[in-house]
């Protein structure tokens, strides 16, 4: 009988830092296992090698920020059966979704001499924005056991097991003393998507919310036992995970 052929994988960049990208990387023997049946066709952090689509499965890391990635992303969705995409920068528009609430043209104007060169969009948006997305994986930077679980999925056709609980869940798992109950510290560990592992709790660290907003959330109850003024408020939902929906309405409601 022939050997079934390999799935392929393509694994795309746009505006973010790379780390999602190293966090498959990182999976090692783990990918040594994947390549009897993966092949990745296209990822240029790891190889130049290419191979041309359509593919079985395309991992997209990155915002989009400017009108070039506004029109490869369509490309890519045109050549991906699956889209799957890593991190908050491509679930959330990232870090640089911060531009979505001030003024972009004075940002290039106090950072470039000739801000006239300078081709960008207003705002930083999610993949999800622009074109369909099958799934989201959330994390800065996403948990690399979850993408396994993830690609493992979708090499055999069914739907990923990421759990939607909140870090607190992670605290009570590895007997963390909650540290708004024990310190008064804040955290926004009860409205955030688990992944992380509660490590900042761990470490007598409030939540910074890195792996985004969990399934339905309540961040208007969370800030009325958190302590903080208004503008404290503003400044820890808008981090990571500033444009995802129940963050930016949250810091928006503090202004």
């Amino acid at each position: 009988m022939a050997a079934a052929a390999k799935k392929t994988l393509a694994v795309w960049k746009f505006s973010s830092c790379d780390g999602c990208q190293l966090s498959l990387l990182d999976l090692e023997d783990e990918l040594l296992t994947l390549a009897a049946r993966l092949e990745i066709a296209q990822f240029l952090e790891a190889s130049s090698a290419t191979v041309a689509g359509p593919y079985d499965v395309s991992l997209v890391e990155g915002s989009i920020t400017t009108p070039h990635d506004a029109e490869r992303i369509r490309a890519v969705r045109a050549c991906s059966r699956a889209l799957i995409t890593i991190g908050a920068c491509a679930t959330a528009g990232g870090i640089q979704a911060l531009r979505n609430f001030a003024d972009v043209e004075e940002f290039t104007r106090a950072v470039y001499a000739s801000p006239d060169y300078i081709s960008t969009l207003a705002t930083s948006t999610p993949i999800s924005a622009h074109v369909p997305v099958d799934f989201e994986l959330n994390g800065c930077p996403i948990n690399k056991r979850q993408l396994l679980e993830v690609i493992n999925a979708y090499l055999n056709a069914r739907r990923p097991r990421v759990r939607a609980h909140s870090v607190c869940v992670e605290c009570k798992r590895r007997g963390t003393v909650c540290v708004m109950v024990a310190h008064g510290t804040p955290c926004l560990g009860p409205v955030t998507h688990a992944g992380c592992g509660a490590i900042c709790p761990a470490y007598d660290r409030g939540c910074y919310g890195c792996f985004g907003p969990k399934e339905t959330p309540n961040p208007a109850s969370l800030d009325h036992w958190s302590g903080l003024e208004d503008r404290d408020l503003v400044r820890v939902y808008r981090t990571y995970n500033a444009a995802a929906g129940p963050f930016r309405n949250a810091s928006e409601a503090h202004e």
